[in-house]
């Protein structure tokens, strides 16, 4: 740990790391901000060989002796700063004592599908809340992996990996230009892509059937206009929620937790 206090809000490196936030800087340095005490406790405690330091202001938190000890353990810096110099190094508006600067890691498609058995390839997503919060969702269903395809969001965007609570650091997260080759290489491992669509068949149908036990990734579309005809037609199958209330629909990541988690409960039941 080092004793000196950074206290110059103005500094160089105060500036590279506040940079940070921009898509631009991050893939220009391949490192990202990760914010917060669980998201730092997490990246430690799962992928410190990616971390390249820890900035913590001196307030005597509760997580600060654990965080200490995770970052002493992996030999990561951590570097006492002011509230101040906190404050312009991140995103957050009011940051929580604690940020970390680690290196992009995201995996080539092909590895992150290796063995998988349940997928989340998100396709145009554009709402860092609904991209973190579906990766969330993905991680508690035992997923194996995270696609993001198209257009969606950076994943290592700042609000993305904040909304994970730290699952962006328990699963393979791939990225890739185009829905084609997600699919494609999705196929390729095994798997049968499922497209969460309005227009599909009814989910419990198809789980009637026995088409969710098997190895499936699941294509999330836009959070406004969901999958259009030509994304659909990559999928294996269309298949939709019911909705027994009077709810027109439900948002993305509520469907998109739902339909990982009867996936996951069809491929337990039939191991």
């Amino acid at each position: 740990m080092n004793d000196s206090i950074l206290s110059n809000p103005k500094a160089p490196r105060v500036k590279r790391v506040a940079a940070l936030a921009r898509k631009r800087e991050r893939q220009s340095a391949g490192r990202f901000l990760v914010e917060g005490p669980q998201a730092v406790r997490e990246v430690l405690a799962h992928h410190p060989e990616i971390v390249d330091a820890v900035y913590a202001t001196i307030d005597n938190a509760p997580w600060q002796l654990e965080l200490d000890r995770l970052a002493d353990a992996a030999e990561v810096p951590v570097e006492r700063v002011t509230d101040a110099v906190l404050s312009a190094m991140a995103e957050t508006v009011n940051p929580q004592g604690v940020l970390a600067v680690a290196r992009t890691n995201a995996v080539p498609l092909a590895e992150a599908l290796v063995g998988a058995r349940l997928v989340a390839i998100l396709h145009e997503v554009r709402d860092p809340g609904n991209a973190g919060t579906v990766l969330r969702a993905a991680d508690a269903a035992g997923a194996d992996a995270v696609v993001f395809s198209g257009e969606s969001i950076d994943p290592f965007h700042p609000k993305v990996v904040r909304s994970t609570t730290g699952s962006l650091f328990h699963l393979p997260v791939a990225v890739t230009d185009s829905l084609e080759s997600a699919a494609a290489g999705a196929r390729a491992a095994g798997l049968t892509v499922l497209a969460a669509d309005v227009r599909g068949t009814e989910l419990l149908e198809a789980r009637a059937e026995g088409a969710l036990a098997g190895p499936a990734a699941w294509v999330f579309g836009n959070e406004a206009r969901g999958l259009d005809e030509g994304a659909r037609a990559l999928a294996d199958r269309s298949l939709k929620l019911p909705i027994y209330g009077a709810a027109e629909s439900l948002n993305l990541a509520a469907a998109a937790s739902v339909l990982l988690y009867e996936t996951a409960f069809a491929q337990r039941a039939g191991d």
